[in-house]
C-alpha cells in the first residue's frame, strides 16, 4: 500500500528533501519530474531530507507524460490554487497519484484543463498566495493517509 507523489518541475532542494522526509515516514513513493531547479547530490536537499533518504523510494522521469504512462489505471489528482474543489471533498485511495508543480508557476494550465475534476486546492485567506510546497504535500498526504486509516503506520 502507498502513496504517489509527484513533483513537476521542483525547483527548491530543502522543499524536495522535506517532501523526501514525508515520503520516508508514510511510506509514499516519491516521482520527480525534470528539469529539476537542483542537483540530486545538493547539499541542502540532502540535509533537508535528513538520514532518511535510504527509506524514500525515488523514481525520475524526463516529462509528466512518463509518469502518466507508469500508472496506465492510476488515479490522478492535480493540487492548485485555482482548483475549485477541496482537497478534504476527495475520497482517496490506496495508489492515488497527487501531483504538485513548481514552487513558482504550479501546474503547467494546460494539465489542469485536461483534469478539471481531480483538480483540488488547500483553503486559505485570501492574503496569502499559496502555502510552502513541502507544507501542502504534507497537508493533502496525511489527508489520504487518514482516510485510509495510516495504512502500516504506527
Amino acid at each position: 500500500m502507498a502513496l504517489h507523489i509527484v513533483l513537476v518541475e521542483p525547483e527548491i532542494p530543502a522543499n524536495t528533501g522535506n517532501i523526501a522526509r514525508t515520503c520516508a515516514a508514510t511510506g509514499a513513493h516519491l516521482h520527480l519530474v525534470r528539469p529539476l531547479g537542483f542537483r540530486t547530490d545538493d547539499r541542502t536537499l540532502k540535509r533537508a531530507g535528513l538520514d532518511y533518504w535510504h527509506a524514500v523510494q525515488v523514481s525520475y522521469y524526463d516529462s509528466f507524460q512518463e509518469v502518466k504512462e507508469r500508472f496506465p489505471e492510476g488515479r490522478f489528482f492535480f493540487a492548485s490554487t485555482r482548483a475549485a474543489k477541496r482537497f478534504t471533498e476527495f475520497a482517496f485511495r490506496d495508489e492515488d497519484v497527487l501531483v504538485f508543480g513548481k514552487e513558482t508557476k504550479g501546474l503547467p494550465e494546460a494539465l489542469l484543463a485536461e483534469h478539471p475534476e481531480t483538480c483540488l486546492r488547500l483553503p486559505m485567506t485570501g492574503d496569502v498566495r499559496s502555502l510552502n510546497l513541502s507544507n501542502a504535500v504534507a497537508v493533502i498526504v496525511f489527508e489520504a493517509l487518514r482516510q485510509l486509516d495510516y495504512p502500516g503506520m504506527t
